[in-house]
């Protein structure tokens, strides 16, 4: 979270749809519902809207009414009285996740799947693929929700993934010019192969699959393992001692500092009190080792820059023109590209005293 990071205009549009999936997922533990209750006609008259029905009526059924989701939904629809207690109880804690983040956060959040389920569970499991689908066929078709969160019918108003991916990254652009880099707001590197992470992973808490507070692009180095991957951005459903793109943004409380004893990059805290939360940053995104890779080799190259301009000079440069030279380097950064944080520190590094005349006389 190295840079800012807020909602974009189409952030309604998942709004709504979460709270369709979380209306949706109700419905089905309802005592009165069961697997025939699953028709059009009953999601048109208890999903919000007829325009929120019919979509998750070809969601589930297609044109046919026969795909393999639609035979998930009837699973949980047939759940006995207790199960549906137990799910339903789940989908409320779940639902809660802002609330965790605020004065008084509640018990914490669920981490294991309701009624002692397993995750092999088969209604798990049908659980999962059912909530799951409004992100890997809903969000990517195309949302029944134009940028405002208002139901619509109109294909070419309907929010999608690739619309959300568009505007988060227009949004977050450190520079506006479409040929610009651009920065991953997590670790303030390039942003290469993009692509939208569930903060909550999904596989754990299927009900957030679409949830404007859940869903960001990064780069791909935070998005695969061992960065990020599948790893929990909680302690056992405490949210505690953790920072949260949306909803706890650590909102320029991370530091970095260049250790010459330990030659590596530390990743530090402004305030004591968020100590915790930066430690864990640290850990989710292995940013203290990414960062100390980066800033070994933009020293590498700037070494070379030196060594490069000592060679052709005649006489040769003193120190204090190679500490000219670093400062020219460090008011040529620019905040608006990517490891504009380490590289400030890699200038530093150079003009400590001992390091330049130790050039001058390599």
């Amino acid at each position: 979270m190295l840079k800012p990071i807020h909602r974009v205009t189409c952030s309604p549009a998942l709004a709504a749809c979460q709270q369709l999936m979380r209306r949706f997922a109700l419905w089905l533990c309802d005592p009165q519902v069961s697997g025939v209750s699953i028709t059009q006609a009953n999601l048109r008259s208890s999903m919000g809207s007829a325009i929120e029905g019919d979509w998750l009526w070809h969601l589930l059924a297609g044109k046919t009414g026969t795909k393999p989701l639609f035979d998930k939904a009837k699973r949980i629809a047939d759940l006995s009285p207790a199960e549906k207690t137990g799910l339903q109880q789940w989908i409320q804690a779940v639902s809660a996740l802002a609330q965790h983040f605020g004065p008084t956060p509640p018990a914490a959040l669920p981490v294991a799947p309701p009624n002692q389920w397993r995750s092999q569970d088969e209604h798990w499991k049908a659980f999962k693929t059912l909530m799951v689908a409004f992100y890997e066929d809903g969000l990517r078709g195309g949302l029944p929700y134009a940028a405002n969160g208002a139901p619509t019918t109109d294909v070419t108003l309907r929010v999608s993934y690739d619309q959300f991916v568009r505007e988060f990254r227009a949004a977050h652009r450190l520079d506006s010019h479409p040929d610009a880099r651009e920065a991953c707001v997590l670790c303030g590197g390039p942003l290469v192969l993009p692509a939208v992470d569930h903060w909550l992973a999904k596989t754990t808490f299927p009900l957030l699959a679409v949830c404007a507070d859940n869903l960001l692009p990064i780069c791909g180095e935070c998005n695969s393992a061992p960065q990020k991957g599948q790893k929990d951005v909680h302690t056992n459903g405490s949210f505690s001692d953790w920072f949260h793109p949306y909803l706890r943004h650590a909102n320029g409380g991370i530091r970095l500092r260049y250790d010459d004893a330990a030659l590596r990059v530390l990743v530090e805290s402004n305030t004591q009190a968020d100590s915790s939360k930066v430690q864990n940053l640290d850990k989710l995104l292995n940013l203290g080792e990414r960062w100390t890779r980066e800033f070994k080799a933009e020293y590498r190259r700037l070494h070379r820059e030196l060594l490069q301009f000592k060679d052709c000079s005649n006489p040769q440069p003193s120190a204090e023109q190679l500490a000219s030279r670093i400062r020219e380097y460090k008011e040529r950064l620019s905040d608006k590209e990517p490891n504009f944080e380490i590289n400030l520190e890699v200038a530093e590094a150079f003009l400590i005293p001992a390091r330049l005349q130790a050039i001058v006389t390599e």
